[in-house]
């Protein structure tokens, strides 16, 4: 069974990114999107229980967006990416998808971690 779990850190404060909102979307034949699951990271950046969904997930693709804005207006910094959306697929529904979002306020990386 096939999970997916994200984590965010903060690079341009060296921490965690707490309170963010996390969204994660299948693809569906139609190119249309179908809303799995959505959560918010805690006091270490994850979401916990953070494998998002409480079912099996199939091969196929996916989509995690975080809403960044809120996170960066609560410190009082302004930000040029409000929104970040991470597309990925699924090819092998055994394995574990974890997908790190590392973030400032002008700039964003992600991988696929373990």
């Amino acid at each position: 069974m096939s999970t997916i779990s994200t984590h965010i850190l903060d690079t341009s404060r060296g921490t965690p990114a707490s309170g963010v909102a996390v969204c994660l979307e299948m693809q569906n034949t139609d190119e249309s999107w179908t809303e799995l699951s959505h959560a918010w990271t805690d006091i270490d950046g994850r979401v916990k229980p953070f494998f998002l969904v409480d079912r099996p997930v199939s091969n196929g693709t996916y989509r995690l967006v975080f809403d960044t804005e809120p996170y960066f207006s609560s410190l009082s910094i302004d930000c040029f990416y409000p929104q970040v959306t991470v597309v990925f697929t699924v090819d092998d529904s055994s394995q574990h998808y974890h997908v790190p979002l590392l973030i400032s306020p002008y700039g964003y990386s992600t991988y696929r971690g373990s």
